[in-house]
């Protein structure tokens, strides 16, 4: 099974001009400003540019609309917890049971879902099916899969690595509105049952 390095989130932001970078970061530090102080929901793009002292035509040109500021802001969050699993300590790094590992990350994930709920669940519902199409999603699945592939290698790891993903998806969250220990407990639950439990009928 091949190992998790080649594949990263996303590729990070194109090399650009140093005054249209310094842009890019005043934009994306306002964002985060008023999307901490008056929510997601309650943050126009008007706004964002006005706090961030650009044109609103600069604003959209950059990031299209709040979903791809969400995806902008996301990204340095998500290196965070990729470098994690990549070279972390145990159990989330390298150096521990593939089991063990799953289930730390399912536990990591929950709370980076529970820290950034409002800007993740923006970013996967932008459109139709757009939680499958980013990069961050698919790190996390072929993650969960490679784990799965070498604690159960009698499971369809591919299937059930996205079975593993779905309860931590944010509009399951914001629509069940469970509380965050019940929702991390219940995906763990799940991890655990997926590494132990047997696959054949009674």
């Amino acid at each position: 099974m091949p190992d998790e390095d080649p594949l990263k989130i996303g590729a990070g932001p194109p090399k650009e001009r140093a005054d249209a970078a310094r842009n890019r970061q005043k934009i994306l530090d306002a964002a985060a400003r008023l999307f901490e102080r008056h929510g997601v929901a309650g943050v126009s793009m008007d706004q964002i540019a006005a706090e961030a002292g650009v044109g609103k035509g600069t604003l959209f040109r950059r990031f299209g609309d709040k979903s791809g500021l969400a995806v902008a802001l996301l990204d340095d969050r998500e290196r965070e917890l990729q470098q994690g699993v990549l070279s972390g300590p145990a159990p989330l790094g390298p150096d521990a049971p593939a089991g063990a590992r799953l289930v730390a990350f399912v536990e990591a994930y929950a709370d980076f879902l529970e820290a950034n709920l409002d800007l993740v669940h923006l970013s996967e519902t932008a459109s139709p099916g757009a939680r499958y199409r980013v990069g961050a999603y698919q790190f996390w699945h072929r993650h969960v899969t490679i784990l799965l592939a070498k604690a159960r290698p009698d499971l369809d790891a591919d299937y059930l690595a996205h079975a593993i993903l779905a309860p931590l998806a944010a509009d399951l969250r914001k629509a069940l509105n469970h509380q965050a220990e019940r929702a991390k407990a219940g995906a763990v639950t799940l991890a655990l049952l997926t590494l132990s439990g047997v696959t054949t009928g009674p």
